[in-house]
């Protein structure tokens, strides 16, 4: 497979995935305390989120690789402007720059997160946020697991086209200070905190 190269995530339709329930309500919920009004949403997947932040007055745009992600999208709203690209383009050169970008529940499925994390820093404006979300992982989280006996069922490997980074707190900090963003906050979403089922962390481009 080539650094470019990525796989088509499937989607059956232009609705939203579980995670919509404990992730949507905090982020948009970010994004109106900064009075944010133009966003881009890298991963856009099906499009469910961003028509979800364009009926809240945001204008939305944003890429996933998923050529039938973005053809769902495109049926559920035609006028938004979400394209097939992913984190390995140039996209500040397609798109521009933004004050405010969000990622949901990808980072975990990029092979090559440190570009992924660039991409994430040339989309932003300086000044610019970033608001990204992956599944939690802490010690006790992991211990509950696996004296639970889920361990195989979290971490299954037999998932196509599924998680192939499990990220902490620390992890995906390093991740982005690598290329100069600040982490500003972190909010651990569904379930108990110790428990949460994803983290959702702000970066600040300086």
């Amino acid at each position: 497979m080539s650094e470019n190269q990525v796989i088509d995530y499937v989607y059956a339709d232009a609705g939203a995935a579980h995670t919509h329930r404990y992730l949507w309500e905090p982020v948009s919920g970010l994004l109106k305390a900064e009075k944010a009004e133009r966003v881009f949403d890298l991963g856009c997947g099906n499009g469910a989120f961003a028509r979800h932040l364009k009926l809240q007055g945001f204008d939305v745009e944003g890429v996933d690789p998923s050529e039938e992600g973005i053809a769902r999208a495109k049926e559920a709203a035609p006028g938004q402007r979400l394209e097939v690209g992913n984190a390995y383009e140039p996209l500040s050169e397609r798109f521009g720059r933004f004050s405010f970008l969000v990622s949901l529940e990808v980072v975990e499925h990029v092979y090559y997160p440190r570009k992924f994390a660039a991409c994430v820093a040339e989309l932003l404006m300086s000044g610019g946020t970033a608001i990204v979300t992956t599944p939690y992982h802490g010690y006790i989280k992991n211990l509950a697991l696996a004296l639970s006996g889920k361990m195989d069922q979290h971490f299954t490997a037999l998932w196509d086209n599924g998680h192939i980074k499990f990220w902490s707190v620390e992890t995906l900090t390093r991740l982005f200070a690598e290329q100069g963003l600040i982490r500003e906050r972190v909010i651990r979403a569904g379930r108990l905190p110790v428990l949460a089922k994803s983290m959702i962390l702000v970066f600040k481009k300086p």
